[in-house]
């Protein structure tokens, strides 16, 4: 990984975790209660209007970049620890540790599969609902 690119992983990871607290929600809303506050000052005007419009559109704009690089991580961690889970467990199947990198048909026939072995536990239980 480039210098760059930990840079910018460190950024998103604080910008994003700043973005998710009470501090950053608060400053938000003194923004709009400022801005709404000099609305009479400007009276109300076109570029008054234009100022929010812009400001909000270019920091959501910038906030999908820093929160998709988060969930795209988190997402990656995730399915590590899952592959490590099954991997570990002796009677899972090896075959569906990289699920996320097959096609949309392959996943399609494994889910109906897993569907069937569900249906089939579900008509088989009698008393107490544990099948394992």
């Amino acid at each position: 990984m480039s210098a760059r690119s930990k840079l910018f992983t460190r950024f998103a990871k604080k910008a994003a975790h700043f973005t998710g607290t009470p501090a950053c929600f608060v400053i938000a809303l003194g923004v709009i209660v400022a801005w709404a506050l000099t609305g009479p000052l400007f009276q109300f005007n076109d570029t008054w209007q234009l100022v929010i419009n812009t400001s909000t559109t270019i920091v959501t704009f910038l906030m999908v970049f820093l929160i998709q690089n988060t969930q795209n991580r988190d997402t990656e961690a995730m399915q590590i620890k899952l592959d490590e889970l099954l991997r570990s467990h002796r009677s899972a199947s090896n075959a569906l540790l990289d699920l996320e990198e097959l096609e949309e048909d392959e996943l399609d026939t494994l889910r109906k599969h897993y569907e069937a072995l569900a249906e089939k536990s579900r008509s088989r239980r009698k008393g107490p609902r544990r099948d394992t």
